[in-house]
């Protein structure tokens, strides 16, 4: 219960300072940011793939 208060504090911290910067900057690091996870889920497919093969 205290982590999913801890989030929720977190995630309006977050949203509350997003809300203050402005439009541009807030797209950029949601680009940047979603960019980040494209390639991390990338990599653990094909790190997932390459490390289960049959022997």
């Amino acid at each position: 219960m205290l982590f999913i208060v801890a989030a929720l504090l977190l995630l309006g911290f977050v949203l509350g300072t997003v809300a203050h910067a402005p439009l541009s900057f807030s797209a950029a690091a949601a680009v940047v940011i979603a960019a980040w996870l494209g390639i991390f889920a990338l990599r653990e497919r094909h790190g997932r793939r390459r490390g289960t093969q049959a022997r």
